[in-house]
């Protein structure tokens, strides 16, 4: 297991907020993540949610703007925020562009060159980031979550489907559910998989649904005044797909809510006890 450096650690809410780095050996370079401890962790092992961030966000985002620590606390879950992409790779074209590169990793392993030595973030937060957490804090790692926002859904929902029995319970907030359909993962997906859209498929909520379900229901939470929802998000896809495929879903929709972390300010005490109820702390 490699060193774990602690880059900071501050009390909060009888708990313990930390942000750590490592080297990555499925991402060929430094990582970070964010780790939030409750007070029941000094005396037991927890079940555990990993929150994976979107677009442009970092370990940092989930960890500062969601609100989620109040009510781990009082749960005792143990909170997970990875970043979202390797950082520093030196590849052309890597940087410059919110939505691709660095920041925006898309929850995938990159098999094209020159991608596919650095951004390999599905073996990293599937494997290696749990096996390190399971190895430096008190957790429990039979019973995880995974949650995630937009970008960071997209990969919450097709690590769920693609790892079964891996996690307990899965979530997210105005998830990319069709990254094949719409413009960020027709840009994105072609630059890590290839022109070959049978590999996009593997990482495409919508299409991974009809083959695989998920043992519980999918809580999805999404805005109505989110200015990403007709272009990039389209619920409406996995809703039927869900449907077709016989998943338990529970799509929320709610006026007046965009895409910021406002909005997952609003909701993110539903998605913990959803996920609390799956891991056996309600």
């Amino acid at each position: 297991m490699g060193t774990l450096e602690t880059i900071s650690e501050q009390r909060l809410h009888g708990g313990l907020q930390g942000f750590y780095r490592h080297h990555s050996q499925a991402c060929a370079g430094a990582m970070r993540f964010a780790v939030y401890q409750p007070p029941q962790a000094a005396r037991r092992r927890c079940p555990v949610l990993y929150f994976l961030a979107g677009l442009t966000c970092t370990e940092e985002t989930a960890t500062i703007k969601a609100g989620a620590q109040r009510l781990a606390a009082e749960l005792g879950l143990v909170l997970v925020m990875p970043d979202t992409s390797p950082r520093g790779t030196g590849i052309a074209g890597a940087t410059g562009d919110w939505e691709f590169g660095e920041g925006a990793g898309f929850y995938l392993d990159a098999t094209g060159a020159p991608w596919s030595t650095h951004f390999r973030m599905a073996s990293y937060v599937v494997d290696e980031l749990p096996a390190l957490i399971g190895a430096h804090f008190p957790v429990d790692t039979a019973l995880s979550g995974i949650c995630g926002h937009s970008m960071g859904g997209h990969g919450a929902l097709t690590l769920a489907l693609k790892n079964p029995g891996r996690y307990r319970s899965v979530s997210a907030f105005a998830p990319i559910v069709a990254p094949s359909q719409v413009p960020w993962g027709r840009k994105a997906f072609p630059r890590y998989l290839g022109d070959d859209q049978a590999a996009w498929a593997d990482h495409d909520a919508c299409e991974l649904v009809r083959r695989q379900s998920f043992d519980g229901t999918i809580l999805i939470d999404q805005g109505e005044a989110d200015g990403f929802l007709e272009a990039q998000l389209k619920p409406e896809l996995f809703d039927q797909a869900c449907a077709e495929a016989g998943q338990p879903l529970l799509l929320r929709r709610h006026a007046g809510y965009d895409h910021s972390y406002w909005f997952i300010a609003s909701f993110i005490d539903d998605h913990l006890r959803h996920h609390a109820a799956a891991l056996g702390l309600l």
